[in-house]
């Protein structure tokens, strides 16, 4: 369920733009009568549906390439991503006709640099939620990072049919995962994250599940707000390459 490419396209166009407060989902589970699987068994079907446990735990580290469009703007760009076990994340963002967006988690600390705020260190409820997407290996330490998991029901994304979890996060906000009921891989999942201009809710829709390196990796993604879309195509993942821990470092003020 990582979440970092869309992450750091969201925190380059929240910099563009002040945000307007979102509608609430559809509640989820109407209807529904015929037995739910428990936690633990939507959670352990993910885990063999993204390739398995020790698939997984094969990846020690991530480069994601790919771009984006904001059709309400007009705007476009690129992102390359890093990530590296067990928990720091680096993104360099360059929106068109905006500049160049960076976000990043050396495993303690949190930082963003962009045209509008200028370099920031990540704090409070911010802070918490970079720490919480960094986690590399997140899909098999759900239940560590999440204490408290509820299944609510059944409902759709699309056509598909869903099992609809509520996760608590030991620190960050709470978030909703939608797990396709077919093929066990999360479709959709929602929560609020902090930035400079406050609290923002957002939908993040994952298709086009692909194999890489035994794990399958969503391709194409989107971020639904009350202000804009974001659609984001992955054109190039690359795993276990060498990342030199610098890159995650906050860079130098200027």
């Amino acid at each position: 369920m990582k979440r970092t490419l869309t992450i750091a396209i969201l925190a380059a166009a929240l910099a563009v733009t002040a945000l307007a407060q979102g509608a609430q989902p559809k509640p989820a589970g109407a209807g529904t009568t015929a037995p739910l699987p428990t936690a633990d068994q939507i959670l352990d079907k993910y885990v063999q549906a993204l390739g398995g446990k020790a698939a997984i735990e094969k990846q020690t580290s991530r480069v994601s390439k790919g771009t984006f469009e904001i059709a309400a703007f007009g705007a476009t760009g690129t992102a390359e991503i890093f990530e590296k076990a067990p928990n720091k994340t680096a993104s360099v963002i360059n929106v068109a006709g905006f500049g160049v967006v960076q976000e990043g988690f050396d495993g303690k600390a949190g930082w963003g640099v962009d045209p509008q705020n200028g370099l920031r260190d990540k704090t409070g409820a911010e802070l918490a939620s970079a720490k919480l997407d960094a986690e590399f290996l997140k899909a098999i330490k759900i239940k560590q990072l999440y204490p408290k998991i509820v299944v609510k029901g059944k409902d759709k994304v699309g056509e598909k049919e869903v099992y609809v979890v509520e996760a608590t996060p030991v620190e960050s906000s709470v978030e909703t995962w939608y797990f396709d009921a077919q093929t066990g891989l999360i479709v959709r999942q929602d929560s609020e994250r902090e930035g400079p201009q406050g609290k923002q809710a957002i939908q993040s829709y994952m298709d086009d599940y692909r194999e890489v390196d035994g794990v399958k990796i969503p391709f194409k993604l989107r971020q639904v707000t009350s202000a804009f879309t974001i659609d984001i195509k992955i054109d190039e993942i690359k795993h276990n390459v060498p990342i030199d821990d610098a890159k995650f470092n906050k860079p130098t003020a200027q």
